[in-house]
């Protein structure tokens, strides 16, 4: 029997799935019941009594926020006044660069040995997201959106209990140990984070940790650098650079892209990379575009645990591409100069932009969410509603993000049949996150939200500017004119931007949340950046790709975007009451009903299960499909609801025997549904690299067939471009659009937008007026509401 290798956990925290299982209360409609864990692990409650209000004045709402709704007043009944401790942060909001710290700190020193802690490589640290009980109790008493009237948690036995404090945040971390190639998932209550501003000192309590066995966790920058300086120190491989002319290693660019899995030998026991490779022309010129000559033929197989070649191959000799005179983009590199004849574009908003920001919370336009951010997702949305008037705060999303993405390559040759890479689960959107900057990647009034991260060694690095919120103009909202009094009303669409953008190798992709002022949300993926490329022999064609260039071709591949959307349209807080429909046009069949056979309707189907709920886009059928509340309905008594609308789509061009389907197989539907499960969140599980498990995640989730009738219901949308490579496309690629929309379905009784003021008409410019030439500077051209008119 080998021996046992010693763990990363430390030795008086349980290892294994029972340490970190959590318990999750029961939820029920319209109150929630809290976990007993909670209440026994002495967090304050106060027992609900008759007589006594405690109103808007005490003091328990003079803590929390001078702005809380009086309404509150009836809600909660106490012998005394109650006085909430307002923590410092919501359950809900990113780790701070503290509490990462917190984070790290702990789990090292809570390592078995020295050896142990030194080999700690922090491959993410993230919030531990509380039970939605928690989450519901911030809300109602806490933080905004303050709806005491939603929420009254309730201990075992029915006694009214209600919570003077919230649960300490915790922190959930993936370990991974060059000494023993372990990976550890820790949890870390952090428990006086913020006391160290009143001079005391930061805490945290290491309260699980479980081994992760057969896994391979996301790779990190640190190990990109250092794979391509052991590649480049490797004599074997100067060797082959030399037989193709280079002998300069500093021009030589690698890519240690993951393994994947294809055979036995790509198992996690080993953490593997195989790298692509490419090589610069002029060694003095950083901006050059390396990818423009990539290196083929040679074959290398890294160890990253312990930065060592275990397999290289100089397979095929194919000569470097000649260098392309339009490979590079750079402003000084432009054949011919830059256009001189664009003029300015201002946007400007000079009472300052309509959204109101409460740290991570946004409130715009009836709109408010909670934003997130997270290493592998990026943005995260969280508590999507909309303040209906008398109707009160309206629950449309509980969390909503980007979970993964896919970019299978469809060329059959090596190594382009191994690129398919998960950009997600593989890297990290989060941790490829760009500091964005006003006037390039935003316009306007912009408010940006910085992301802090762990590094690969445990500290904390901050990027500035991951997130950015802005208004944006988008043309007409609505408008009708009366073509007998020839009486026009016209209303401009504004929509609210939340966005984040990274780059993965040579793409680059841009991920946009767009909340509009009828109500619709629309997710948006804007893909740009350089093709990966391959080298062709003089005279050499290849049916899989493109020529772009003279030695140079861009094999044809597919990007797939996952969606996860946690849907609780209507609902209060611990409420399970949505279901899904799906909705087809459909001709209506000739007969008496359809004497001039020009009939059709939709035609409704309700998924009852998970298993019936693995659904594909049909454009021929207009199909969409409809989450519905299957308690509240409209003014006509239909249930209310919102629709996903599918933009172009497509499925997955490979063969059903094709390996990328092992890890991938939630690629074969454009839409899933499942019953939501707090640990069910990555289509792929959560461990895609190198992962030899076929159908992990999603397909193996629905399995368990649950019902869908009446639910707590997540949507997982998937949905891509096949990209078949032009020359227009070189050397940048231009933004390509893709998405999907989320559209009211008879959740509101007429046109939400029908409120929005019309905007004050200003002429600028008469465009028949020959003093404005086109070397002629144009006013800025302002778009201001007005009242409305009494007049009509």
């Amino acid at each position: 029997m080998a021996p046992r290798k010693e763990s990363s956990c430390c030795n008086d925290i349980a290892a294994g799935p029972e340490a970190s299982r959590t318990i999750h209360p029961q939820a029920v409609a319209g109150d929630l019941t809290l976990s007993p864990e909670w209440i026994a692990n002495g967090h304050e409650i106060a027992e609900e009594k008759e007589d006594h209000t405690v109103g808007p004045n005490s003091k328990a709402y003079g803590s929390l926020n001078s702005g809380a709704s009086s309404s509150a007043s009836s809600a909660i009944k106490g012998t005394t006044e109650l006085l909430f401790q307002s923590p410092h942060s919501h359950p809900l909001d990113p780790l701070s660069a503290a509490e990462i710290q917190v984070a790290t700190e702990t789990v090292r020193a809570a390592g078995a040995s020295a050896e142990i802690r030194d080999g700690m490589r922090f491959i993410e640290v993230v919030l531990y997201e509380p039970e939605k009980d928690v989450v519901a109790l911030a809300d109602a008493y806490f933080f905004p959106p303050y709806q005491p009237t939603f929420f009254m948690p309730r201990a075992k036995g029915g006694t009214s209990v209600l919570p003077l404090q919230l649960p300490s945040r915790k922190a959930r971390l993936t370990v991974y140990n060059v000494c023993n190639n372990e990976t550890t998932i820790w949890t870390v209550e952090l428990t006086e984070v913020h006391a160290v501003t009143r001079g005391g000192h930061h805490r945290g309590k290491a309260i699980s940790c479980e081994v992760k066995h057969d896994v391979q966790p996301s790779m990190d920058a640190e190990e990109y650098a250092l794979c391509e300086a052991t590649i480049k120190a490797y004599g074997p491989f100067k060797e082959a650079m030399k037989k193709r002319g280079v002998e300069n290693m500093d021009l030589v660019i690698i890519d240690p892209w993951c393994a994947g899995y294809y055979e036995e030998k790509d198992a996690p026991n080993r953490r593997l990379a195989r790298p692509i490779m490419f090589c610069r022309t002029e060694s003095d010129c950083l901006l050059e575009n390396g990818y423009a000559r990539p290196v083929e033929g040679i074959y290398v197989l890294v160890d990253l645990q312990h930065m060592k070649i275990l397999e290289f191959e100089d397979r095929r000799y194919v000569p470097l591409p000649p260098p392309d005179p339009l490979r590079n983009y750079t402003p000084s590199h432009i054949r011919g100069g830059l256009r001189s004849d664009i003029k300015p574009l201002q946007i400007i908003q000079p009472d300052g932009p309509s959204f109101c920001v409460n740290g991570y919370y946004v409130e715009w336009q009836k709109w408010n969410f909670r934003i997130g951010f997270t290493p592998r997702e990026g943005l995260v949305i969280h508590n999507v509603a909309y303040n209906d008037g008398s109707r009160g705060r309206r629950s449309v999303a509980y969390r909503i993000s980007f979970v993964e993405m896919v970019v299978p390559y469809g060329d059959p040759m090596d190594p382009h049949y191994r690129k398919n890479a998960f950009d997600a689960g593989e890297d990290g959107l989060g941790k490829n996150a760009h500091s964005l900057k006003r006037g390039c990647d935003c316009l306007g009034y912009v408010k940006y939200f910085d992301a802090y991260l762990t590094n690969y060694r445990g500290g904390v690095e901050k990027i500035e500017n991951a997130i950015c919120m802005h208004e944006e103009d988008h043309g007409i909202l609505w408008k009708h004119q009366d073509w007998r009094s020839g009486f026009s009303e016209v209303r401009r669409s504004r929509r609210l931007t939340v966005s984040f953008i990274c780059t993965v190798a040579n793409y680059e992709y841009g991920f946009y949340w767009h909340f509009y002022q009828d109500g619709k949300i629309e997710a948006e993926v804007k893909l740009t950046g350089i093709l990966s490329l391959g080298a062709l022999k003089a005279g050499e064609t290849r049916k899989h790709g493109s020529i772009i260039a003279p030695g140079l071709y861009a094999p044809v591949h597919q990007h797939f975007f996952i969606a996860r959307m946690n849907m609780t349209v209507d609902c209060k807080p611990g409420e399970a009451a949505n279901q899904v429909v799906e909705v087809d046009v459909v001709a209506e069949e000739p007969g008496p009903h359809n004497p001039n056979h020009n009939a059709f309707f939709a035609k409704e189907s309700v998924l009852h299960s998970e298993l019936q709920a693995q659904r594909d886009c049909n454009s021929l059928s207009a199909r969409h499909w409809v989450v519905r509340n299957t308690k509240t309905v409209n003014r006509v008594g239909h249930l209310t609801g919102f629709k996903l609308v599918p933009g172009s789509n497509c499925l997955p061009l490979v063969g059903p025997d094709a390996m990328i389907l092992r890890r991938a197989e939630f690629l074969k539907h454009n839409l899933w549904v499942t019953q939501y499960h707090p640990e069910e969140q990555f289509p792929g599980g959560e461990f895609p690299n190198q992962s030899p498990r076929v159908g992990e995640g999603l397909p193996t989730w629905v399995k368990q067939d649950r019902n869908l009738d009446e639910a707590d219901i997540v949507l997982w949308y998937v949905f891509g471009v096949t990209h078949v490579p032009r020359l227009e496309d070189w050397p940048v690629m231009p933004v390509e659009h893709v998405g999907f929309s989320l559209v009211p379905d008879g959740f509101f009784n007429c046109s939400p937008a029908i409120d929005v003021p019309p905007s004050e008409h200003q002429v600028n410019v008469n465009e028949t007026d020959d003093r404005f030439s086109s070397k002629t500077t144009l006013p800025t051209l302002s778009i201001r509401p007005v009242a409305a008119s009494s007049k009509l």
